[in-house]
């Protein structure tokens, strides 16, 4: 998989300390991104699911997905969401596409199996709202994926 960084216990990508694992890889070219570097395809370095997972373990640490857009990797991404989750640890996953639009790809749906939160949505940076909780623009929401449907959408509730 393509990894531009792996941040240990941040608290900005979802509640709580958190590994942040941010991959290479986005086509939404959101204006305003704070991390256009994140865009191209082959940024960062190629990293094994069993490498990433030695981070995760060493930091024991709920787990946030982030990019450029991992979705993009979506193909390995199922693989590294279902070792995630066999320990009992929380999946936040930020992705420029729509939750709805993920339910009708393949890949992606597999995927958000294993998602606990999405935060969908493109940034729009007409939106941007420095005051809103882990996401940078008013039309992304925060979905609670196992309280969800494809015709209801629930949004996460925060303890903050």
């Amino acid at each position: 998989m393509r990894v531009i960084d792996i941040i240990d216990g941040t608290t900005v990508d979802g509640p709580g300390f958190r590994t942040s694992i941010y991959f290479a890889g986005c086509l939404h070219h959101c204006e305003g991104c704070h991390n256009p570097q994140s865009w191209d395809m082959e940024a960062g370095k190629e990293m094994s699911i069993d490498e990433i997972l030695t981070v995760v373990d060493r930091n024991d640490m709920d787990v946030s997905l982030s990019g450029g857009d991992p979705m993009y990797q979506a193909g390995e991404l199922v693989e590294l969401c279902r070792k995630i989750k066999s320990k009992g640890l929380s999946i936040w996953l930020y992705t420029g596409f729509l939750y709805e639009e993920l339910l009708k790809m393949p890949l992606q749906s597999a995927v958000l199996e294993y998602i606990d939160v999405v935060v969908d949505g493109p940034f729009i940076l007409d939106k941007r709202d420095t005051s809103l909780l882990f996401r940078g623009s008013s039309n992304q929401r925060i979905i609670d994926v196992k309280a969800s449907s494809v015709n209801n959408i629930v949004a996460w509730k925060s303890d903050f």
